[in-house]
Order: C-alpha cells, then structure tokens, then sequence
C-alpha cells in the first residue's frame, strides 16, 4: 500500500533570498506573508548552502542530500576530462554562442540529470518513490526521479538547434519545467511566454494544484526572478523580496484562508546561496584570470582541445576552476602566478588525499585531509596541518574541537569540489566585493555575486512552518534526510 503524510509538503526555493533583506522587510512591514509563516514557524537565519554557491551545484546537494564528491556536479560550468569539453549549463549569452546553444540545452535539459548527476547517488524523489510517496517539481532544474516523462522543444527553438523535438526523461510523479513539460490544462498561454522560467509561471501551477486538490505529498518549486536584479543592482535591493511576498500572498490566498494553508500544508522556503555586493567599475572589481594567465595556452570558448592546451578557465561568478592539461604545468606554478593579485581570496589545489589552501591576503596556508585528530561543528574529523587562520578556523587544543567563522563548513564543502571530478585543477575564489572573470564572463559591476566559498555567499534563510521538527544541522546538505523524516514520521494510506 502506498502512504502519504498526514500533511502535505510545500518546499520553495527562492533564488537569491537572503536573511538580512527579510529581517529589513520585515521592520518595514512589507513582507506579511513571510511574517505570518515565520510568527507560526522556525527561522534559521544561517543555513549553510552547497559549494561553489551556484545554483546548479546547490540544487544536486539539496536534492541527494550529499557535496559535490558524490552528487557529480562541480559547477555551473566545468570541464568534462572524459569528453575534452566543457561542461556549461548556462552562464552568460555570449559564453552559451560561442559554446553553442545545442550543447548548452543538451547538457542543461538533458545530460545533468540523466547523465552528469550520479547516478549511484539517489535523489529525493527516487527515495520517496521507493517509499510509495507521491513527489514533484516544478522548474526545479534537478528533477531525475522513477516516473517517465517526455520533454518537449517549442518550435521556434527546436528549429534552432539539431536537438530532437522530444526527449525522454525520468523525474517525480508530477514534472513541471517550463515550456519543455507543462502537463496541465486550462492555464494561460502567457505563463510561458518566457519559457516558463519567470515566478509567474511556477505560481500558477502552483495555485492549480492546490485549488483542484492535487498537491502531491511533496512538492519543489523554484521561483527565480529575484536573482537578476540583485545581480544587476545589488543585495540592497528589495523589490524582488516584495514581489515574491506578493506572489507568497497569492499562494496563500489559494487555499482559502492563511489559517487553513497552516492545517494543509507543511510550508518551506529556503534560500539557494546569499549575494556579496560587487564594487563598482571605477573600484576595479573585475579579476581578469585570462589576463593574468595570457602566458598559457588556453581553450577558447566553443573550441576543442588540441595537444598543445595547456589551460582550461572555467568561471563561476566568484570562484573559478583552472584545469592543467598538459604534465608540463604545474600546479604551483599557477599559484605563484595568481598570487601577486590581491584581490583573490582563496587558491586551493590537491595532492592526492591532501587538499592545500593559501589565503591570499593573510599569506596563511594550510592542508588538510579526512583523520580522528580534529572534531568540527558537524562532528566531521579531520587531519590538518599548517596555519587555521587560512580558512578562519579557531581550534581548541584541549577537546580538539574547531569552530568555523568567515567560512562555513568549509573543510567539507571544499574538499567536495576537489573530489567531485576527474583531472588536475586550481580552485580560486575572489575576495568580498570582487569577481572573477575569463574571457567572455558575465560580470556583475556595482551589483551582486556569488559562488564563492565566503559566508556572504552561503549563508541563506530556511523557514518551517507546521512542523516541530528541524535538520540535524544547519545545513543545505541536510535537508534531504530531515524532508524524508517529516514526509515518514507520520504517514497514512494515500494515493
């Protein structure tokens, strides 16, 4: 017999949501649903995302519930050792062109679930199927689950790539993603004018399916716009927290009465990664890493890699992988390279099981590997050797426990970024209100950015309203565990 909680579970991930614009909203009394859910609910101001904070990435980890070592996906882009290619699910117009628009849809609609995520790591919703519980997505961008689906290509798109019209796919039992699924009838043509992808279209499929009574035992749903205009204007702005407090509203209108989405639904709404400001154009913020490296010979955006490569620069907003492709370049050779540039943050590389970190504007280094000499907040152990101050790390000698400060989880989530793929690689982060660029990059000057191993981009608000139960840590890989006890704990016979 199939089972199903005895309240439903509405999940939101809202791009870019961030604690300190809720708590001014908040003062300000313009934010009256999230108010009502978090005077009814838990806050936790400081939930710690994934790494590099990247909403790719963030997702595999929310989702499987593991880092980047066992969930397979390292980044928004990154190079593929196997395939001599990289990896772009979408980082900037210009860079998508030059890759080309079929291997950025392939690789986004199709090949991140289907074949880059692991697939010895189950998702969510593979759990909750083996479990008889009913699950969906709506514009969630991970969504492999038991449940085939189709996906199709509008026309106008399909006519310009050599992609298939349809494209068959596994996800949870409902699967909304924009113009490429949209399986309910009667919603108006202009929610996907856009793809799909703005709020409005997740709103309303939303808002159908509670009005129809149809809401699956657990639901994901991404709502996105909040994240360009901060990009563009800044983590100070605001309007895109008011849109979404409206849109909130409305979701809450559905039910009938706040009261009685309280009784029906369990509610969560979680950030994906914070925002740092970026310095405007006359403070210099932009690190050119092709500049900086026009020594080597790099890949160029869209180009195959020939046997004299040297370099490949794959840029995450505010971190960046660097891999060496030929024996002759040394990791440590980029590191004297890179490190002159003060506006780096972090210059991480590993040596077998070791992982180095250099600060850059401490001049502290450290390594590190898994070992019983050290405890961390997560009771994680750990061997380390070297300065702590690298990675803003306190240590007690005596209970040989650490404590994180600037850094969240960093051992952890930095070691997931190292193991996640094949090859020999630089990590670089930049420093608070700079970004990294390589060639064609997107850049985010006098606005915001993320990516980076830094606390103003982890650290991201959880709200749970309707239930006493909590993760066992803070933590965005955490939520797996604590969604698939809240959906177990008390279950009754359902459909």
């Amino acid at each position: 017999m199939k089972t199903a909680p005895s309240k439903n579970v509405l999940f939101l991930v809202v791009d870019s949501l961030m604690s300190h614009a809720i708590d001014q909203g908040i003062k300000e009394g313009r934010l009256p649903a999230l108010s009502f859910l978090i005077q009814h609910g838990q806050y936790h101001k400081e939930l710690v995302s994934s790494f590099p904070t990247m909403s790719i990435t963030i997702d595999s980890t929310l989702l499987t519930g593991t880092y980047t070592d066992r969930h397979r996906v390292p980044g928004l882009i990154w190079y593929d050792r196997d395939e001599g290619r990289v990896i772009n699910y979408g980082t900037g117009f210009r860079e998508i062109i030059r890759d080309g628009i079929n291997r950025t849809l392939q690789d986004l609609v199709s090949h991140l679930n289907q074949k880059h995520l692991n697939p010895e790591t189950p998702t969510l919703y593979e759990e909750l199927a083996r479990l008889g519980i009913r699950s969906g997505s709506i514009n969630g961008m991970v969504y492999r689950g038991n449940t085939d689906h189709e996906l199709r290509f509008p026309i106008w798109l399909a006519g310009l790539t050599s992609l298939p019209r349809k494209l068959k796919v596994k996800g949870p039992d409902f699967l909304a993603y924009g113009a490429f699924s949209s399986p309910l009838k009667g919603l108006p043509d202009s929610i996907i004018n856009d793809l799909g992808f703005s709020d409005k279209y997740p709103l309303a499929v939303t808002r159908f399916l509670v009005k129809e009574n149809r809401l699956p035992a657990f639901l994901y749903v991404y709502f996105s716009d909040m994240d360009k205009p901060i990009h563009k204007k800044g983590p100070s702005y605001m309007g895109g927290l008011y849109k979404f407090d409206r849109e909130l509203q409305s979701l809450l209108d559905s039910f009938g009465s706040w009261e009685q989405a309280l009784e029906k639904v369990t509610w969560i709404i979680c950030g994906d990664s914070g925002q740092t400001a970026t310095l405007p154009p006359e403070k210099d913020p932009v690190i050119p890493l092709h500049k900086l490296l026009k020594g080597y010979q790099r890949l160029q955006p869209g180009k195959k890699t020939t046997p004299d490569t040297e370099l490949v620069l794959c840029v995450n907003a505010r971190m960046a992988y660097i891999y060496a492709l030929k024996p002759t370049v040394r990791i440590p050779d980029l590191v004297t390279d890179l490190k002159e540039e003060p506006r780096i943050d972090l210059l991480s590389w590993r040596e077998e099981e070791w992982i180095h970190v250099l600060h850059v504007g401490r001049n502290k280094q450290l390594k590190y590997r898994p070992g019983k000499t050290w405890t961390d907040p997560y009771n994680q152990n750990w061997e380390i050797q070297g300065e702590m101050e690298a990675l803003g790390i306190t240590a007690d000698p005596r209970g040989k426990r650490l404590a994180f400060g600037e850094y969240p989880d960093p051992l952890s989530r930095l070691a997931g970024a190292h193991f996640s793929h094949s090859g020999r690689f630089l990590v670089v982060t930049a420093g608070p209100g700079y970004e990294l660029v390589a060639d064609h990059s997107p850049t985010h000057q006098g606005g915001g950015g993320h990516g980076s191993l830094h606390q103003t981009d982890s650290l991201v608000p959880l709200i749970i309203t309707g239930t006493n139960l909590r993760p066992n840590h803070s933590r965005m890989v955490d939520l797996k565990a604590f969604l698939i006890n809240l959906l177990t704990e008390h279950t009754s016979p359902g459909q």
